[in-house]
Protein backbone atom coordinates (compact mmCIF):
# COMPACT_ATOMS: atom_id res chain seq x y z
CA UNK A 1 0.00 0.00 0.00
CA UNK A 2 1.20 3.80 -0.58
CA UNK A 3 1.02 6.34 1.41
CA UNK A 4 -0.73 9.25 -0.83
CA UNK A 5 0.77 12.24 0.21
CA UNK A 6 -1.41 15.53 0.16
CA UNK A 7 -0.02 17.97 -1.98
CA UNK A 8 -1.16 21.38 -0.84
CA UNK A 9 -0.98 23.30 -4.25
CA UNK A 10 -3.96 25.19 -3.39
CA UNK A 11 -7.52 24.95 -4.19
CA UNK A 12 -9.08 23.11 -7.56
CA UNK A 13 -9.46 24.55 -10.41
CA UNK A 14 -12.39 26.57 -10.49
CA UNK A 15 -12.22 27.21 -6.67
CA UNK A 16 -9.95 30.54 -7.16
CA UNK A 17 -11.10 33.49 -5.00
CA UNK A 18 -12.65 36.13 -7.35
CA UNK A 19 -10.62 39.05 -7.98
CA UNK A 20 -12.89 42.27 -6.80
CA UNK A 21 -13.75 44.39 -9.62
CA UNK A 22 -12.40 47.58 -10.01
CA UNK A 23 -14.44 50.19 -9.29
CA UNK A 24 -15.13 52.53 -12.17
CA UNK A 25 -13.88 55.63 -13.06
CA UNK A 26 -15.61 58.53 -10.97
CA UNK A 27 -17.81 60.83 -13.78
CA UNK A 28 -16.40 64.10 -14.50
CA UNK A 29 -17.78 66.73 -12.32
CA UNK A 30 -20.79 68.10 -13.80
CA UNK A 31 -22.31 64.89 -14.69
CA UNK A 32 -24.96 62.17 -13.57
CA UNK A 33 -25.83 59.07 -14.65
CA UNK A 34 -28.77 56.95 -14.99
CA UNK A 35 -30.03 53.89 -16.66
CA UNK A 36 -32.05 53.77 -20.09
CA UNK A 37 -35.82 52.71 -19.28
CA UNK A 38 -35.76 51.07 -22.77
CA UNK A 39 -32.51 48.70 -23.37
CA UNK A 40 -31.53 49.09 -19.34
CA UNK A 41 -27.52 50.88 -20.57
CA UNK A 42 -26.20 53.20 -18.28
CA UNK A 43 -26.29 56.61 -19.14
CA UNK A 44 -24.05 59.52 -18.76
CA UNK A 45 -25.34 62.79 -18.82
CA UNK A 46 -24.77 66.90 -17.63
CA UNK A 47 -26.02 67.58 -14.65
CA UNK A 48 -29.25 69.58 -14.77
CA UNK A 49 -30.87 68.06 -18.04
CA UNK A 50 -34.52 67.28 -18.19
CA UNK A 51 -34.01 64.72 -20.86
CA UNK A 52 -31.78 62.16 -22.39
CA UNK A 53 -31.71 60.26 -25.43
CA UNK A 54 -29.99 56.85 -25.30
CA UNK A 55 -27.59 56.52 -28.08
CA UNK A 56 -28.22 52.90 -28.51
CA UNK A 57 -31.83 53.11 -28.83
CA UNK A 58 -32.46 56.39 -29.59
CA UNK A 59 -35.14 56.52 -26.24
CA UNK A 60 -35.47 59.73 -24.90
CA UNK A 61 -35.64 59.51 -20.84
CA UNK A 62 -37.36 62.30 -18.63
CA UNK A 63 -34.51 62.44 -15.81
CA UNK A 64 -36.89 62.36 -12.81
CA UNK A 65 -34.17 62.94 -10.34
CA UNK A 66 -34.06 66.56 -11.34
CA UNK A 67 -37.57 66.45 -10.14
CA UNK A 68 -37.24 65.30 -6.72
CA UNK A 69 -34.63 67.73 -5.51
CA UNK A 70 -35.73 70.61 -7.60
CA UNK A 71 -39.94 70.30 -7.58
CA UNK A 72 -41.00 67.34 -5.92
CA UNK A 73 -44.38 68.11 -6.26
CA UNK A 74 -44.00 67.91 -10.02
CA UNK A 75 -43.57 63.93 -10.14
CA UNK A 76 -47.17 61.84 -10.44
CA UNK A 77 -47.31 57.99 -9.52
CA UNK A 78 -49.95 55.66 -11.31
CA UNK A 79 -50.33 51.53 -11.45
CA UNK A 80 -49.42 50.20 -15.01
CA UNK A 81 -52.52 49.29 -16.53
CA UNK A 82 -50.97 45.83 -17.45
CA UNK A 83 -48.35 44.59 -14.66
CA UNK A 84 -49.42 46.89 -11.93
CA UNK A 85 -45.95 48.27 -11.22
CA UNK A 86 -45.47 51.73 -9.43
CA UNK A 87 -44.57 54.15 -12.76
CA UNK A 88 -43.66 57.95 -12.16
CA UNK A 89 -43.92 60.58 -14.36
CA UNK A 90 -43.98 64.37 -14.94
CA UNK A 91 -46.88 65.14 -13.32
CA UNK A 92 -49.45 66.51 -15.77
CA UNK A 93 -48.38 64.01 -18.54
CA UNK A 94 -51.28 62.71 -20.07
CA UNK A 95 -50.15 58.92 -20.36
CA UNK A 96 -46.95 56.84 -19.22
CA UNK A 97 -45.34 54.13 -20.59
CA UNK A 98 -43.84 51.08 -18.33
CA UNK A 99 -40.48 50.45 -18.49
CA UNK A 100 -40.89 46.98 -17.56
CA UNK A 101 -43.44 45.28 -19.92
CA UNK A 102 -43.79 48.36 -22.46
CA UNK A 103 -47.94 49.26 -22.11
CA UNK A 104 -49.01 52.45 -22.19
CA UNK A 105 -51.05 53.56 -18.98
CA UNK A 106 -53.48 56.79 -19.82
CA UNK A 107 -53.48 59.05 -16.89
CA UNK A 108 -56.87 59.81 -15.39
CA UNK A 109 -58.83 60.67 -12.55
CA UNK A 110 -59.25 57.37 -11.62
CA UNK A 111 -55.96 56.09 -11.55
CA UNK A 112 -54.14 59.59 -10.87
CA UNK A 113 -52.29 59.29 -7.28
CA UNK A 114 -51.30 62.17 -5.52
CA UNK A 115 -47.75 63.39 -5.77
CA UNK A 116 -45.27 61.86 -3.67
CA UNK A 117 -44.43 65.24 -2.42
CA UNK A 118 -48.29 65.03 -0.64
CA UNK A 119 -48.37 61.40 0.04
CA UNK A 120 -44.60 62.21 2.92
CA UNK A 121 -46.63 65.20 4.42
CA UNK A 122 -49.84 63.10 5.51
CA UNK A 123 -49.39 61.80 8.85
CA UNK A 124 -49.51 57.85 9.50
CA UNK A 125 -53.31 56.89 10.19
CA UNK A 126 -53.42 55.47 13.66
CA UNK A 127 -53.44 51.63 14.37
CA UNK A 128 -56.26 50.03 15.35
CA UNK A 129 -56.41 48.32 18.85
CA UNK A 130 -57.08 44.78 19.40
Amino acid sequence: MQSQQDNDDGPPPGWQPIPTPQRPAPLPSGFAQMVCGSCRRLLSYPSGGKHVKCSCCQTVNIVLEAHFFLAADQVGQVKCGSCTLLLMYPYGASQVRCSSCRFVTEIGANNKRPPWSVQQSKPTPPKASC
